[in-house]
């Protein structure tokens, strides 16, 4: 009886050491990807009796921020979550039942070869059997007639012949065998090394250990967010402008894509996937400043700068690549013949301090680095269409849209393709633009603005009777013709040389006075704006002087 009893206190206690720990398997459900890192959402469920629990999860991937994971769930009773703790382990891969059935199907056809390999060694065996046999009937002539005995000699010339026959058929025989028997052989060893090779195999995960109290027996659904920083997306973008006619005006359409990519250490599988313009490895805190202080120099030689060691490098690209670029323009060619297909766009989310792109339908994102593209939204804008020309470099007018960003979710920076009335003209780039900030975007040549470029007088000399000064003056005409059926805002650039001496004087000159000078702050650029009427030609006239010393030399270049 107090067997029974001790034995039925052990079970008690081993019940309960055993289900003190449980093992949970979680899948992935959502994404978040940042520009640099991602939040990763995995749900596991589990079932669990009455008491104190441990929860054991090893499917986090070993590149888990390990301050970033976070646990909450909810269950079918009452569930208290207490302690959190993470380590890194070796755990079996998680494709073991695809390597469990390659295994046994790759065992299958070994075992199938080897029994072929059995038949074709006995079918050897039995041809150098048959072989030693008719080699002996090429004895018997040699041997001696046994005494007091008469039998009818045999017509040796026929069995020889016979014996020829059969001796090449076996011959012939065993060596066609050997050779299918090492083709086998060659089989068998290629089976067996991809055998070895899907031998399981381990890799670092992160496991997580969820301490539990449960009131009664219940089911839970765990919740578990981690942060991975080998991944991230890239915005990228298709401007596609219409120029309109006489009668209609100008539309841009903005295609807003992201290409992401990752390698995290797990592939996800078609998860919810979201787009944040949030940065949380950028930092938290700004910088701060030490002290800065001015001494004399000391005479000792100052020490040897340090070697700048490289960057470690990502891993990742912060740009779309060219093969990308043409791919995507590819696409945009298409010319659809019956119902043109829309792509599904993101849902926007705008919150206080970042923007969320929610993709829709569910998107698998392999973590080998191969880039993902989705489309995020599209815009309609109304660009205002102008005309700059810089005829001093290029005898060309180059068109230009000026787009005002839509309010409510920023543009990050990225590669723009640029479309001109559903023709490819080109790439451009968008710096990082605020909701409301306006931005310009160059479609290339405009052929329906004629510019010409012409210096008209180039001449030195020198002024003064007693204290000589040299003279360099020059003038120049630029002429505009506007070809287009509509007016167009036109923009002409040039410059004029700036003095870096008090004793160099340059003076503008000529008849047309510029609209802006020193245009975005550079030093003696200067800007005409003029709104050209159709088959309107617009002169302009304006040159510079400068003046020195006669005893001093003066040099143009190129200022920073």
């Amino acid at each position: 009886m107090r067997r029974a009893v001790a034995f039925s206190a052990f079970l008690v206690i081993a019940t309960q050491t055993f289900a003190a720990e449980v093992k949970g398997t979680s899948t992935i459900d959502a994404v978040t990807v940042y520009p640099s890192g991602a939040e990763i959402t995995r749900i596991g469920k589990v079932v669990i009796e009455s008491g104190e629990h441990t929860l054991l999860f090893t499917d986090l991937p070993a590149d888990a921020v390990a301050s970033s994971i976070r646990v909450e769930g909810k269950a079918t009773g009452k569930l208290d979550i207490g302690s959190v703790d993470t380590r890194i382990v070796q755990v079996a891969r998680s494709d073991e039942q695809v390597a469990a059935s390659e295994r046994r199907r790759i065992e299958q056809a070994i075992e199938k070869l080897r029994d072929e390999r059995g038949l074709l060694q006995a079918t050897i065996q039995a041809a150098e059997t048959q072989k030693r046999l008719i080699d002996n009937l090429a004895q018997m002539p040699a041997q001696p007639q046994p005494a007091g005995t008469s039998a009818v000699q045999p017509n040796w010339n026929e069995l020889f012949t016979l014996i020829g026959q059969r001796g090449a058929e076996a011959q012939r025989t065993i060596l066609e065998t050997q050779i299918k028997a090492r083709e086998t052989d060659r089989q068998i060893r290629d089976l067996e090394g991809k055998l070895a090779s899907l031998a399981p195999t381990r890799r670092a995960r992160t496991e997580v250990k969820v301490s539990v109290g449960a009131a009664s027996a219940l089911e839970a659904e765990i919740v578990i967010r981690y942060q991975v920083r080998r991944a991230g997306w890239t915005p990228y973008y298709d401007a596609r402008l219409s120029t309109g006619t006489k009668a209609l005006a100008p539309k841009l359409q903005l295609v807003r894509r992201a290409s992401i990519e990752q390698r995290s250490g797990e592939s996800w599988e078609n998860v919810a996937l979201a787009l944040s313009t949030a940065r949380p490895s950028a930092g938290t805190a700004a910088p701060l400043l030490s002290a800065l202080v001015v001494d004399f120099q000391s005479e000792r030689p100052p020490p040897p700068a340090p070697v700048a060691r490289p960057a470690p490098s990502s891993g990742l690209r912060n740009a779309p690549m060219a093969a990308q670029r043409s791919a995507d323009l590819a696409d945009g060619r298409l010319q659809a013949e019956a119902v043109v297909a829309d792509e599904v766009r993101a849902k926007v989310e705008v919150q206080a301090f970042q923007a969320v792109y929610g993709i829709a339908g569910r998107v698998t994102v392999p973590d080998t680095g191969e880039t993902k593209r989705v489309q995020i939204d599209a815009m309609d804008l109304d660009p205002a269409l102008a005309v700059r020309a810089v005829p001093k470099r290029d005898e060309k007018a180059y068109l230009y849209a000026k787009i005002t960003v839509a309010r409510g979710t920023p543009l990050l920076p990225g590669n723009v393709s640029l479309f001109r009335d559903a023709t490819f003209v080109g790439n451009g780039q968008f710096p990082l633009l605020a909701p409301g900030e306006e931005h310009e975007l160059g479609f290339g040549v405009d052929d329906a603005v004629r510019v010409r470029y012409a210096i008209t007088e180039e001449k030195r000399g020198e002024t003064g009777l007693i204290s000589s000064s040299k003279t360099d003056t020059r003038t120049y005409r630029i002429t505009t013709k506007n070809l287009h059926p509509r007016p167009i805002q036109l923009t002409v650039l040039d410059q004029i040389p700036v003095s870096q001496n008090a004793d160099i004087k340059v003076d503008l000159i000529g008849k047309s006075v510029p609209s802006r000078r020193d245009v975005d702050d550079k030093r003696g650029v200067m800007a005409w704006d003029a709104t050209l009427v159709p088959d309107e030609e617009r002169v302009i006239e304006f040159g510079y002087r400068a003046t020195w010393p006669a005893a001093k030399t003066v040099v143009y270049g190129q200022g920073s």
